[in-house]
């Protein structure tokens, strides 16, 4: 951005931070601030915002560290692009104390799972269609190793969102990378629990990959769907104690 390009004073009362952070996003939203944009020089941010030089300083030094900006030595603070991984380490950390947090991010899920498998019927290239392949493939061969398998459970459905062709659904869906892995593993330790679910893992994951060749949004959102409700199914018994499931018709 040009050194003379004019700010418009936000109103008082807010921290630096919040002021800083007021700005930048005002101008981000706008369109008038792009990643690779220079800010103009902290002293004239500080006059401009009303808050003192100290503060601009340390508000942009808060918002390196969210990797918002970037400060260069005889460059001056450069607006970077996002880095989703900061979101990645933040959805971890808040949801660390957390007891209940598997069923929150299982929601949020299924809501960015269920929209990308309708696009990905749409959308999937050929070279998607590899990709699952592949993640199919890796899910039959750690089908008894819990750390291995739960990864591979995670690298499939991230395929199908990839598959999706939606930047936003990937950048969402990527935030919780650390979260989702963790919940995969968990679920591949039931497996020991339930002799079935060795199966119904590498069988249901493979109806998943057909709905999407199919083509048919609505058959891959519902197969999809399917899929979570027996994984629901093998957690609550496993919860209770029952080592036997009866699964689903069509399971």
């Amino acid at each position: 951005m040009d050194d003379g390009l004019e700010i418009t004073r936000i109103a008082d009362g807010g921290k630096g931070f919040e002021k800083v952070f007021a700005f930048l996003r005002e101008r981000l939203l706008a369109g008038s601030l792009k990643p690779g944009d220079r800010l103009i020089p902290e002293r004239e941010l500080a006059g401009q915002l009303g808050v003192s030089r100290p503060i601009v300083r340390e508000a942009l030094r808060a918002l390196t560290v969210l990797g918002i900006v970037e400060i260069r030595d005889r460059v001056g603070t450069v607006v970077r692009r996002p880095d989703v991984s900061v979101l990645n380490d933040f959805f971890t950390f808040a949801f660390a104390q957390r007891a209940d947090f598997i069923d929150d991010v299982m929601e949020a899920r299924i809501a960015i799972e269920c929209q990308a498998i309708r696009l990905a019927a749409e959308r999937a290239t050929v070279a998607d269609f590899e990709r699952l392949q592949r993640a199919l493939a890796r899910i039959a061969e750690t089908i008894d190793e819990a750390d291995a398998g739960g990864l591979a459970d995670f690298e499939f459905h991230r395929a199908i969102v990839l598959a999706s062709h939606s930047e936003t659904l990937m950048v969402l869906h990527d935030s919780m990378a650390a979260l989702l892995t963790r919940s995969h593993r968990s679920r591949r330790e039931l497996v020991q629990a339930f002799a079935t679910m060795k199966t119904y893992l590498i069988d249901d994951h493979k109806r998943i990959f057909d709905a999407i060749v199919a083509r048919d949004p609505a058959h891959a959102d519902a197969t999809l769907r399917e899929h979570f409700a027996i994984g629901d199914e093998f957690r609550r018994r496993a919860a209770i104690g029952h080592g036997a499931l009866r699964q689903p018709s069509g399971a």
